[in-house]
Protein backbone atom coordinates (compact mmCIF):
# COMPACT_ATOMS: atom_id res chain seq x y z
CA UNK A 1 0.00 0.00 0.00
CA UNK A 2 1.26 3.51 -0.82
CA UNK A 3 1.40 5.50 1.68
CA UNK A 4 -0.39 8.47 0.32
CA UNK A 5 -2.81 10.05 2.90
CA UNK A 6 -0.97 13.35 3.76
CA UNK A 7 -0.08 14.01 0.27
CA UNK A 8 -3.24 13.52 -1.64
CA UNK A 9 -4.56 15.79 2.02
CA UNK A 10 -2.28 18.69 1.49
CA UNK A 11 -3.06 18.65 -2.12
CA UNK A 12 -6.84 18.47 -1.83
CA UNK A 13 -6.75 21.60 0.48
CA UNK A 14 -4.49 23.13 -2.41
CA UNK A 15 -7.02 23.01 -5.00
CA UNK A 16 -10.02 23.26 -2.69
CA UNK A 17 -9.00 26.61 -1.37
CA UNK A 18 -8.77 27.68 -4.90
CA UNK A 19 -12.50 28.69 -6.03
CA UNK A 20 -13.34 27.48 -9.74
CA UNK A 21 -16.90 27.65 -10.32
CA UNK A 22 -17.96 27.20 -13.70
CA UNK A 23 -18.03 29.75 -16.13
CA UNK A 24 -16.04 32.59 -13.82
CA UNK A 25 -12.59 33.40 -13.94
CA UNK A 26 -12.18 30.98 -11.60
CA UNK A 27 -11.38 27.98 -13.87
CA UNK A 28 -8.15 30.10 -15.15
CA UNK A 29 -6.97 30.99 -11.82
CA UNK A 30 -7.49 27.04 -11.43
CA UNK A 31 -5.36 25.72 -14.26
CA UNK A 32 -2.61 28.19 -14.23
CA UNK A 33 -2.09 27.10 -10.42
CA UNK A 34 -1.87 23.60 -11.37
CA UNK A 35 0.00 24.30 -14.57
CA UNK A 36 2.13 25.93 -12.07
CA UNK A 37 2.02 23.28 -9.15
CA UNK A 38 3.14 20.39 -11.57
CA UNK A 39 6.19 22.53 -13.19
CA UNK A 40 7.25 22.31 -9.81
CA UNK A 41 8.04 18.35 -9.99
CA UNK A 42 11.48 17.53 -11.04
CA UNK A 43 10.55 15.26 -13.93
CA UNK A 44 8.76 18.38 -15.63
CA UNK A 45 11.24 20.73 -14.87
CA UNK A 46 13.34 18.42 -17.09
CA UNK A 47 10.86 17.62 -19.69
CA UNK A 48 8.97 20.41 -19.89
CA UNK A 49 7.60 19.89 -23.39
CA UNK A 50 5.23 16.72 -21.52
CA UNK A 51 3.53 19.33 -19.57
CA UNK A 52 0.77 21.35 -21.02
CA UNK A 53 -1.59 24.17 -20.55
CA UNK A 54 -4.14 24.12 -23.32
CA UNK A 55 -7.27 26.47 -24.30
CA UNK A 56 -10.29 25.00 -24.98
CA UNK A 57 -11.34 25.48 -28.41
CA UNK A 58 -14.98 26.36 -29.95
CA UNK A 59 -16.10 27.75 -26.47
CA UNK A 60 -17.63 31.11 -25.73
CA UNK A 61 -15.40 31.49 -22.20
CA UNK A 62 -11.33 31.73 -22.16
CA UNK A 63 -10.43 28.74 -20.18
CA UNK A 64 -7.78 25.91 -20.31
CA UNK A 65 -7.00 22.52 -19.46
CA UNK A 66 -4.07 20.96 -18.04
CA UNK A 67 -2.31 17.85 -19.28
CA UNK A 68 0.61 15.89 -18.46
CA UNK A 69 2.49 12.46 -19.16
CA UNK A 70 5.31 10.43 -18.18
CA UNK A 71 6.85 7.90 -20.07
CA UNK A 72 7.94 4.58 -18.34
CA UNK A 73 11.34 3.50 -18.34
CA UNK A 74 10.74 -0.42 -17.53
CA UNK A 75 10.13 -1.39 -21.04
CA UNK A 76 9.60 -0.03 -24.72
CA UNK A 77 5.51 -0.60 -24.64
CA UNK A 78 3.54 2.22 -25.88
CA UNK A 79 0.40 0.99 -23.62
CA UNK A 80 -0.87 4.13 -22.14
CA UNK A 81 -3.50 5.28 -19.11
CA UNK A 82 -5.39 8.54 -19.03
CA UNK A 83 -5.95 9.86 -15.49
CA UNK A 84 -8.73 12.28 -16.19
CA UNK A 85 -10.83 14.62 -13.48
CA UNK A 86 -12.21 17.69 -13.82
CA UNK A 87 -10.89 20.88 -11.67
CA UNK A 88 -14.31 23.12 -12.12
CA UNK A 89 -17.37 23.82 -9.26
CA UNK A 90 -20.79 24.11 -9.00
CA UNK A 91 -21.38 27.50 -7.68
CA UNK A 92 -21.52 28.86 -3.77
CA UNK A 93 -24.38 30.35 -3.40
CA UNK A 94 -26.24 27.56 -1.30
CA UNK A 95 -23.66 28.04 1.54
CA UNK A 96 -25.69 31.87 1.92
CA UNK A 97 -23.85 33.46 5.13
CA UNK A 98 -21.07 31.04 4.99
CA UNK A 99 -19.85 32.19 1.15
CA UNK A 100 -16.54 33.01 2.69
CA UNK A 101 -15.33 30.19 3.92
CA UNK A 102 -17.38 27.61 1.52
CA UNK A 103 -13.14 26.68 -0.24
CA UNK A 104 -11.91 26.87 3.03
CA UNK A 105 -12.45 23.23 5.02
CA UNK A 106 -10.56 24.19 7.77
CA UNK A 107 -12.37 27.55 8.59
CA UNK A 108 -15.61 26.13 7.31
CA UNK A 109 -15.52 23.32 9.60
CA UNK A 110 -15.61 25.80 12.46
CA UNK A 111 -18.25 27.32 11.64
CA UNK A 112 -20.06 24.44 10.74
CA UNK A 113 -19.76 23.74 14.76
CA UNK A 114 -22.01 26.83 15.31
CA UNK A 115 -24.85 25.30 12.68
CA UNK A 116 -27.44 23.45 13.66
CA UNK A 117 -26.79 20.36 11.06
CA UNK A 118 -28.38 16.61 10.44
CA UNK A 119 -27.32 14.22 12.91
CA UNK A 120 -25.14 12.32 10.38
CA UNK A 121 -23.64 15.39 9.11
CA UNK A 122 -23.03 16.56 12.64
CA UNK A 123 -21.76 12.80 13.23
CA UNK A 124 -18.79 13.46 10.51
CA UNK A 125 -18.34 16.66 11.46
CA UNK A 126 -16.83 15.18 14.68
CA UNK A 127 -15.07 12.45 13.61
CA UNK A 128 -12.32 13.94 12.32
CA UNK A 129 -12.25 11.79 9.35
CA UNK A 130 -14.56 13.89 7.13
CA UNK A 131 -13.64 17.31 5.03
CA UNK A 132 -16.16 19.79 4.13
CA UNK A 133 -16.73 22.23 1.30
CA UNK A 134 -17.44 23.15 -2.40
CA UNK A 135 -15.64 20.80 -4.56
CA UNK A 136 -13.74 18.55 -1.99
CA UNK A 137 -15.77 15.58 -2.78
CA UNK A 138 -17.18 16.86 -6.76
CA UNK A 139 -14.52 16.48 -7.36
CA UNK A 140 -10.95 17.95 -6.36
CA UNK A 141 -9.35 14.99 -3.81
CA UNK A 142 -10.28 12.69 -6.67
CA UNK A 143 -7.70 15.32 -8.73
CA UNK A 144 -5.51 15.38 -5.93
CA UNK A 145 -5.64 11.53 -6.09
CA UNK A 146 -4.61 11.72 -9.94
CA UNK A 147 -1.62 14.73 -8.97
CA UNK A 148 0.08 12.46 -6.10
CA UNK A 149 -0.08 8.98 -8.38
CA UNK A 150 1.45 11.12 -11.52
CA UNK A 151 3.99 12.99 -9.31
CA UNK A 152 4.37 8.94 -7.85
CA UNK A 153 5.17 8.19 -11.29
CA UNK A 154 7.55 10.53 -12.32
CA UNK A 155 9.82 9.72 -9.70
CA UNK A 156 9.38 6.14 -10.33
CA UNK A 157 9.09 5.54 -14.40
CA UNK A 158 11.00 2.06 -13.78
CA UNK A 159 7.70 0.86 -12.54
CA UNK A 160 5.67 1.52 -15.91
CA UNK A 161 5.71 -0.65 -18.72
CA UNK A 162 4.47 1.73 -20.80
CA UNK A 163 3.08 5.62 -20.25
CA UNK A 164 0.88 7.86 -17.91
CA UNK A 165 -1.27 11.20 -19.03
CA UNK A 166 -2.62 13.02 -16.63
CA UNK A 167 -5.47 15.62 -17.37
CA UNK A 168 -7.29 18.01 -15.08
CA UNK A 169 -10.15 19.56 -17.22
CA UNK A 170 -12.71 22.52 -17.25
CA UNK A 171 -16.28 22.64 -17.74
CA UNK A 172 -17.28 19.58 -16.84
CA UNK A 173 -19.92 21.14 -14.72
CA UNK A 174 -22.09 22.92 -17.90
CA UNK A 175 -20.83 22.10 -21.15
CA UNK A 176 -17.68 19.64 -21.13
CA UNK A 177 -15.48 22.32 -23.20
CA UNK A 178 -12.71 20.62 -21.35
CA UNK A 179 -12.94 17.58 -22.67
CA UNK A 180 -14.17 17.79 -25.94
CA UNK A 181 -10.80 20.00 -26.62
CA UNK A 182 -8.70 17.44 -24.53
CA UNK A 183 -9.48 14.71 -27.36
CA UNK A 184 -7.76 17.15 -29.61
CA UNK A 185 -4.80 17.23 -27.52
CA UNK A 186 -4.67 13.23 -26.87
CA UNK A 187 -4.88 12.62 -30.70
CA UNK A 188 -1.88 14.88 -31.40
CA UNK A 189 0.10 12.97 -28.59
CA UNK A 190 -1.36 10.21 -30.50
CA UNK A 191 0.93 10.94 -33.33
CA UNK A 192 3.84 12.22 -31.69
CA UNK A 193 4.69 10.23 -29.13
CA UNK A 194 2.85 7.01 -30.27
CA UNK A 195 0.64 6.69 -27.34
CA UNK A 196 -1.56 3.40 -27.43
CA UNK A 197 -4.23 4.54 -25.17
CA UNK A 198 -5.30 1.68 -23.19
CA UNK A 199 -7.66 2.61 -20.38
CA UNK A 200 -8.78 5.99 -18.68
CA UNK A 201 -9.41 6.59 -15.16
CA UNK A 202 -11.64 8.69 -13.78
CA UNK A 203 -11.89 10.26 -10.67
CA UNK A 204 -15.45 11.71 -9.77
CA UNK A 205 -17.17 11.43 -6.66
CA UNK A 206 -19.44 8.13 -5.64
CA UNK A 207 -22.24 8.40 -2.85
CA UNK A 208 -24.46 5.78 -1.28
CA UNK A 209 -27.41 4.63 -3.71
CA UNK A 210 -29.76 4.42 -0.80
CA UNK A 211 -29.88 5.18 3.14
CA UNK A 212 -27.71 2.65 4.93
CA UNK A 213 -25.90 1.86 2.09
CA UNK A 214 -21.68 0.99 3.30
CA UNK A 215 -21.03 0.08 -0.33
CA UNK A 216 -17.96 2.30 -1.95
CA UNK A 217 -18.39 1.55 -5.24
CA UNK A 218 -16.23 1.60 -8.78
CA UNK A 219 -18.01 2.04 -12.00
CA UNK A 220 -17.74 0.72 -15.67
CA UNK A 221 -18.81 2.97 -17.75
CA UNK A 222 -21.50 5.44 -17.13
CA UNK A 223 -24.92 6.36 -18.08
CA UNK A 224 -25.53 8.74 -20.65
CA UNK A 225 -27.44 12.01 -20.65
CA UNK A 226 -29.95 13.66 -23.17
CA UNK A 227 -32.53 16.97 -22.57
CA UNK A 228 -35.62 16.30 -24.38
CA UNK A 229 -37.32 19.26 -24.82
CA UNK A 230 -41.12 19.91 -25.88
CA UNK A 231 -42.16 23.21 -28.09
CA UNK A 232 -45.93 23.30 -27.59
CA UNK A 233 -48.58 25.17 -29.41
CA UNK A 234 -52.39 25.50 -28.50
CA UNK A 235 -54.99 27.96 -29.72
CA UNK A 236 -54.75 31.55 -28.73
CA UNK A 237 -57.83 32.57 -26.60
CA UNK A 238 -59.37 36.30 -24.35
CA UNK A 239 -59.38 33.89 -20.73
CA UNK A 240 -63.29 35.22 -20.83
CA UNK A 241 -64.07 32.85 -23.57
CA UNK A 242 -61.34 30.17 -22.48
CA UNK A 243 -63.47 27.45 -24.68
CA UNK A 244 -62.44 29.16 -27.89
CA UNK A 245 -59.45 28.42 -27.55
CA UNK A 246 -56.86 25.88 -26.17
CA UNK A 247 -53.61 27.04 -23.42
CA UNK A 248 -50.54 24.94 -24.21
CA UNK A 249 -49.90 25.02 -20.48
CA UNK A 250 -52.95 22.73 -19.93
CA UNK A 251 -51.00 20.29 -22.94
CA UNK A 252 -47.31 20.95 -21.27
CA UNK A 253 -49.01 20.41 -17.73
CA UNK A 254 -50.49 16.92 -18.94
CA UNK A 255 -47.19 15.64 -20.84
CA UNK A 256 -45.14 16.65 -17.55
CA UNK A 257 -47.42 14.53 -15.52
CA UNK A 258 -47.71 11.65 -18.12
CA UNK A 259 -43.76 11.94 -18.49
CA UNK A 260 -42.16 12.64 -15.14
CA UNK A 261 -41.38 9.66 -12.49
CA UNK A 262 -42.54 7.04 -15.27
CA UNK A 263 -41.29 4.26 -14.54
CA UNK A 264 -41.66 2.85 -18.12
CA UNK A 265 -39.10 5.36 -19.04
CA UNK A 266 -36.69 3.91 -16.88
CA UNK A 267 -33.73 1.47 -19.19
CA UNK A 268 -32.59 -1.23 -17.54
CA UNK A 269 -29.13 -3.10 -18.91
CA UNK A 270 -27.23 -5.65 -16.73
CA UNK A 271 -29.22 -5.64 -14.22
CA UNK A 272 -29.14 -1.61 -13.36
CA UNK A 273 -31.56 0.76 -14.22
CA UNK A 274 -31.88 4.22 -14.68
CA UNK A 275 -33.88 6.65 -12.52
CA UNK A 276 -37.32 7.91 -14.75
CA UNK A 277 -37.15 11.43 -16.50
CA UNK A 278 -38.10 15.12 -14.35
CA UNK A 279 -38.72 17.97 -15.60
CA UNK A 280 -36.25 20.69 -15.18
CA UNK A 281 -37.97 23.34 -16.84
CA UNK A 282 -41.55 23.99 -17.53
CA UNK A 283 -42.50 27.50 -18.94
CA UNK A 284 -45.15 29.61 -21.67
CA UNK A 285 -43.30 31.96 -23.56
CA UNK A 286 -45.28 34.51 -23.27
CA UNK A 287 -43.18 37.73 -23.40
CA UNK A 288 -45.07 39.80 -20.84
CA UNK A 289 -48.93 39.94 -18.71
CA UNK A 290 -51.48 39.61 -21.12
CA UNK A 291 -55.46 38.49 -20.48
CA UNK A 292 -54.79 36.10 -23.59
CA UNK A 293 -53.48 32.52 -23.23
CA UNK A 294 -50.34 32.05 -24.27
CA UNK A 295 -49.38 30.95 -28.04
CA UNK A 296 -46.82 28.42 -26.53
CA UNK A 297 -44.64 26.46 -23.89
CA UNK A 298 -41.13 24.58 -23.30
CA UNK A 299 -40.49 22.00 -21.37
CA UNK A 300 -37.79 19.73 -21.28
CA UNK A 301 -36.51 16.71 -19.08
CA UNK A 302 -33.85 15.16 -17.70
CA UNK A 303 -33.25 11.20 -19.15
CA UNK A 304 -30.90 9.05 -18.61
CA UNK A 305 -30.39 6.24 -20.98
CA UNK A 306 -27.89 2.84 -20.33
CA UNK A 307 -28.74 0.89 -23.59
CA UNK A 308 -31.50 3.20 -25.35
CA UNK A 309 -30.08 5.10 -28.19
CA UNK A 310 -31.00 8.70 -28.63
CA UNK A 311 -33.30 7.62 -32.03
CA UNK A 312 -35.49 5.03 -29.53
CA UNK A 313 -35.39 7.74 -26.43
CA UNK A 314 -37.49 10.49 -29.15
CA UNK A 315 -39.45 7.35 -30.72
CA UNK A 316 -40.35 6.27 -26.97
CA UNK A 317 -41.40 9.95 -26.09
CA UNK A 318 -43.54 11.11 -29.13
CA UNK A 319 -45.34 7.77 -28.01
CA UNK A 320 -45.85 9.58 -24.83
CA UNK A 321 -46.52 12.94 -26.28
CA UNK A 322 -49.36 11.50 -28.17
CA UNK A 323 -50.78 10.17 -25.19
CA UNK A 324 -50.22 13.05 -22.98
CA UNK A 325 -52.04 15.24 -25.51
CA UNK A 326 -54.80 12.81 -26.05
CA UNK A 327 -55.23 12.85 -22.50
CA UNK A 328 -55.36 16.75 -22.60
CA UNK A 329 -58.08 17.17 -25.38
CA UNK A 330 -60.41 14.27 -23.92
CA UNK A 331 -60.13 16.09 -20.81
CA UNK A 332 -60.58 19.31 -22.08
CA UNK A 333 -63.82 18.08 -23.79
CA UNK A 334 -65.19 16.58 -20.59
CA UNK A 335 -64.65 20.08 -18.86
CA UNK A 336 -65.93 21.80 -21.50
CA UNK A 337 -69.23 19.74 -21.71
CA UNK A 338 -69.68 20.14 -18.07
CA UNK A 339 -69.04 23.92 -18.18
CA UNK A 340 -71.81 24.05 -21.48
CA UNK A 341 -74.26 21.79 -18.92
CA UNK A 342 -73.81 24.25 -16.02
CA UNK A 343 -73.84 27.77 -17.72
CA UNK A 344 -76.22 27.01 -20.37
CA UNK A 345 -73.73 28.06 -23.71
CA UNK A 346 -73.74 26.02 -26.57
CA UNK A 347 -71.01 23.45 -26.65
CA UNK A 348 -69.25 24.04 -30.14
CA UNK A 349 -67.21 20.87 -31.15
CA UNK A 350 -63.64 21.21 -31.68
CA UNK A 351 -61.48 19.88 -34.49
CA UNK A 352 -58.34 19.40 -32.91
CA UNK A 353 -56.81 15.88 -32.96
CA UNK A 354 -53.15 14.67 -30.86
CA UNK A 355 -49.96 16.10 -33.50
CA UNK A 356 -46.45 15.49 -32.56
CA UNK A 357 -43.88 15.56 -34.69
CA UNK A 358 -39.77 15.30 -34.26
CA UNK A 359 -38.09 18.49 -35.14
CA UNK A 360 -36.85 17.05 -38.27
CA UNK A 361 -39.81 15.87 -39.06
CA UNK A 362 -40.93 19.56 -39.14
CA UNK A 363 -37.48 20.94 -41.27
CA UNK A 364 -38.26 17.55 -43.75
CA UNK A 365 -42.31 19.04 -44.38
CA UNK A 366 -41.34 23.11 -44.63
CA UNK A 367 -38.42 22.58 -46.82
CA UNK A 368 -39.93 20.69 -49.02
CA UNK A 369 -43.05 23.83 -49.27
CA UNK A 370 -41.17 26.74 -49.05
CA UNK A 371 -37.38 25.36 -50.18
CA UNK A 372 -34.48 27.94 -50.20
CA UNK A 373 -36.95 31.23 -48.73
CA UNK A 374 -36.83 28.79 -45.58
CA UNK A 375 -33.85 27.89 -45.47
CA UNK A 376 -31.93 30.87 -46.01
CA UNK A 377 -34.27 32.60 -43.61
CA UNK A 378 -33.52 30.50 -40.69
CA UNK A 379 -29.78 30.81 -41.67
CA UNK A 380 -29.82 33.96 -41.19
CA UNK A 381 -32.61 34.27 -38.12
CA UNK A 382 -29.81 31.65 -36.35
CA UNK A 383 -27.01 34.02 -36.80
CA UNK A 384 -28.88 36.88 -35.56
CA UNK A 385 -29.82 34.93 -32.49
CA UNK A 386 -26.33 34.24 -31.91
CA UNK A 387 -26.12 38.01 -31.37
CA UNK A 388 -28.30 37.62 -27.82
CA UNK A 389 -25.22 36.00 -25.59
CA UNK A 390 -28.17 35.94 -22.91
CA UNK A 391 -29.74 32.58 -24.51
CA UNK A 392 -28.55 29.17 -23.46
CA UNK A 393 -28.33 26.17 -25.95
CA UNK A 394 -31.75 25.32 -24.60
CA UNK A 395 -33.50 28.51 -25.10
CA UNK A 396 -31.78 28.99 -28.21
CA UNK A 397 -33.18 25.63 -29.72
CA UNK A 398 -36.75 27.00 -28.16
CA UNK A 399 -36.50 30.42 -30.53
CA UNK A 400 -35.52 28.09 -33.54
CA UNK A 401 -38.25 26.45 -33.34
CA UNK A 402 -40.78 29.17 -32.51
CA UNK A 403 -39.12 30.55 -35.80
CA UNK A 404 -40.05 27.53 -37.52
CA UNK A 405 -43.61 26.86 -36.77
CA UNK A 406 -44.19 30.29 -38.02
CA UNK A 407 -44.01 29.05 -41.67
CA UNK A 408 -46.24 26.04 -40.67
CA UNK A 409 -49.61 26.23 -43.19
CA UNK A 410 -51.17 23.98 -40.64
CA UNK A 411 -50.97 26.13 -37.42
CA UNK A 412 -53.21 23.73 -35.49
CA UNK A 413 -52.17 22.63 -31.74
CA UNK A 414 -48.86 20.44 -31.89
CA UNK A 415 -46.05 19.08 -29.89
CA UNK A 416 -42.64 19.31 -31.65
CA UNK A 417 -39.96 17.05 -30.10
CA UNK A 418 -36.70 17.94 -30.41
CA UNK A 419 -32.88 17.93 -27.84
CA UNK A 420 -32.07 20.91 -27.36
CA UNK A 421 -28.43 20.43 -25.51
CA UNK A 422 -25.05 18.51 -24.96
CA UNK A 423 -25.53 14.69 -25.49
CA UNK A 424 -23.47 12.79 -23.40
CA UNK A 425 -22.95 9.40 -24.14
CA UNK A 426 -23.77 6.34 -22.65
CA UNK A 427 -20.66 3.74 -22.71
CA UNK A 428 -21.27 0.10 -21.86
CA UNK A 429 -18.24 -1.44 -20.65
CA UNK A 430 -18.61 -5.42 -20.95
CA UNK A 431 -15.57 -6.99 -22.07
CA UNK A 432 -16.11 -7.39 -25.53
CA UNK A 433 -12.37 -6.50 -26.50
CA UNK A 434 -8.83 -7.17 -25.62
CA UNK A 435 -8.50 -3.37 -23.96
CA UNK A 436 -11.45 -3.53 -22.10
CA UNK A 437 -11.25 -7.26 -21.07
CA UNK A 438 -7.61 -6.26 -19.59
CA UNK A 439 -9.13 -3.21 -17.80
CA UNK A 440 -11.88 -5.22 -16.46
CA UNK A 441 -9.58 -7.87 -15.12
CA UNK A 442 -6.99 -5.31 -13.67
CA UNK A 443 -10.11 -3.69 -11.52
CA UNK A 444 -11.36 -6.87 -10.16
CA UNK A 445 -7.51 -7.81 -9.18
CA UNK A 446 -6.95 -4.41 -7.23
CA UNK A 447 -10.16 -4.65 -5.72
CA UNK A 448 -9.18 -8.32 -4.19
CA UNK A 449 -6.15 -6.86 -3.01
CA UNK A 450 -7.32 -3.68 -1.20
CA UNK A 451 -10.56 -5.08 -0.06
CA UNK A 452 -8.73 -6.91 3.33
CA UNK A 453 -7.53 -3.46 4.65
CA UNK A 454 -10.58 -1.57 4.38
CA UNK A 455 -13.63 -2.14 6.30
CA UNK A 456 -16.29 -1.22 4.26
CA UNK A 457 -17.17 -3.42 0.86
CA UNK A 458 -16.17 -2.03 -2.62
CA UNK A 459 -18.21 -3.14 -4.93
CA UNK A 460 -18.50 -2.47 -8.99
CA UNK A 461 -21.55 -1.81 -11.40
CA UNK A 462 -21.85 -1.22 -14.38
CA UNK A 463 -23.20 2.46 -15.10
CA UNK A 464 -21.93 5.73 -13.75
CA UNK A 465 -24.83 7.48 -12.38
CA UNK A 466 -24.26 10.81 -12.56
CA UNK A 467 -23.31 13.32 -15.63
CA UNK A 468 -20.03 13.14 -15.79
CA UNK A 469 -16.85 13.47 -18.66
CA UNK A 470 -16.27 9.80 -18.86
CA UNK A 471 -18.98 9.96 -21.73
CA UNK A 472 -16.70 11.23 -24.22
CA UNK A 473 -13.53 9.00 -23.78
CA UNK A 474 -15.65 5.96 -25.80
CA UNK A 475 -18.92 5.59 -28.11
CA UNK A 476 -21.60 2.84 -27.67
CA UNK A 477 -23.76 4.75 -29.65
CA UNK A 478 -23.58 3.62 -33.82
CA UNK A 479 -23.52 6.30 -36.55
CA UNK A 480 -27.58 6.45 -36.43
CA UNK A 481 -28.02 6.85 -32.83
CA UNK A 482 -25.33 9.86 -33.20
CA UNK A 483 -27.27 11.36 -36.22
CA UNK A 484 -30.90 11.65 -34.30
CA UNK A 485 -29.08 13.92 -32.47
CA UNK A 486 -27.75 16.23 -34.74
CA UNK A 487 -30.48 16.12 -37.02
CA UNK A 488 -33.27 17.10 -33.89
CA UNK A 489 -30.99 19.72 -32.29
CA UNK A 490 -32.39 22.95 -33.44
CA UNK A 491 -29.02 24.92 -32.70
CA UNK A 492 -26.52 22.50 -34.37
CA UNK A 493 -23.86 23.38 -36.10
CA UNK A 494 -24.52 27.38 -35.00
CA UNK A 495 -24.96 27.30 -31.17
CA UNK A 496 -23.81 23.93 -30.31
CA UNK A 497 -21.76 20.94 -32.30
CA UNK A 498 -20.03 18.36 -31.24
CA UNK A 499 -17.64 16.25 -32.67
CA UNK A 500 -18.63 12.86 -31.30
CA UNK A 501 -15.76 11.41 -34.42
CA UNK A 502 -13.09 12.69 -32.32
CA UNK A 503 -14.80 10.39 -29.29
CA UNK A 504 -14.77 7.38 -31.79
CA UNK A 505 -11.35 7.86 -32.68
CA UNK A 506 -10.28 7.94 -28.98
CA UNK A 507 -12.62 5.10 -27.95
CA UNK A 508 -10.97 3.51 -24.61
CA UNK A 509 -12.46 1.69 -22.04
CA UNK A 510 -13.32 4.15 -18.88
CA UNK A 511 -13.42 3.16 -15.28
CA UNK A 512 -14.50 5.42 -12.18
CA UNK A 513 -11.95 5.35 -9.43
CA UNK A 514 -13.43 8.20 -7.12
CA UNK A 515 -13.43 9.81 -3.79
CA UNK A 516 -16.93 8.60 -1.33
CA UNK A 517 -18.99 11.15 0.11
CA UNK A 518 -22.14 12.74 0.40
CA UNK A 519 -23.79 15.81 -0.76
CA UNK A 520 -22.37 16.77 -3.87
CA UNK A 521 -23.08 20.36 -4.87
CA UNK A 522 -25.01 21.23 -1.42
CA UNK A 523 -23.88 23.17 1.72
CA UNK A 524 -22.80 19.83 3.50
CA UNK A 525 -20.55 18.82 0.82
CA UNK A 526 -17.90 16.49 2.06
CA UNK A 527 -15.59 13.66 1.96
CA UNK A 528 -14.37 10.63 3.60
CA UNK A 529 -11.20 10.80 4.51
CA UNK A 530 -10.13 7.68 4.70
CA UNK A 531 -11.51 6.14 1.55
CA UNK A 532 -10.57 8.58 -0.14
CA UNK A 533 -7.39 9.58 0.44
CA UNK A 534 -5.64 6.20 1.18
CA UNK A 535 -7.65 3.32 -0.47
CA UNK A 536 -8.66 5.69 -3.93
CA UNK A 537 -5.51 5.84 -4.96
CA UNK A 538 -4.36 2.76 -4.12
CA UNK A 539 -6.92 1.04 -6.40
CA UNK A 540 -5.80 3.63 -8.93
CA UNK A 541 -2.18 2.52 -8.48
CA UNK A 542 -3.32 -1.35 -8.66
CA UNK A 543 -5.26 -0.94 -11.84
CA UNK A 544 -2.32 0.56 -13.10
CA UNK A 545 0.23 -1.54 -12.78
CA UNK A 546 -1.53 -4.26 -13.62
CA UNK A 547 -1.94 -2.29 -16.89
CA UNK A 548 1.48 -1.57 -17.53
CA UNK A 549 3.78 -3.65 -15.46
Amino acid sequence: MLKCRNEVLTFTKQLVNIESIVNTDGEKVMAHSLYTLLSSFPYFTEHPSHLALVPTVQDEQERYNVLAFVKGTKGSSNRTVILMGHMDTVGIDDFNQLKTVACSPEELQKALLRENLPDSAKEHLDSGDWMFGRGVLDMKSGVASHLYLIKYFSEHPDELDGNIVFLSECDEEDGSHGVLSALKTFKEWKEEHRFNYVAAINADFVSPRFEGDENRYIYKGTVGKLLPSFYITGAETHVGSCFEGLDPNFIAAELTRQINYNPELCNEAFGETTVPPVSLKQTDLKPSYTVQTALSAYVYYNFFIHSWSPKDVLHKLKEQAEIAFRHALNMYEDRYKRFCTISGEPYANHPWEPKVLLYEEMEQLLVQENGDAYINHMAEFKQALLLDTELDTRMFAARVVEEAWKWMRDKSPAIILFYSSLYSPRIELTGKTADEESLIQALDHAVEEIQPSYPHPIVTRNFFPYISDMSFIALSDDDEGINAVSSNNPGWGTKHFVDYSDVRDLNVPVINIGPYGLDAHKKLERMEMSYSLEVVPNLTYKVIQKLLD
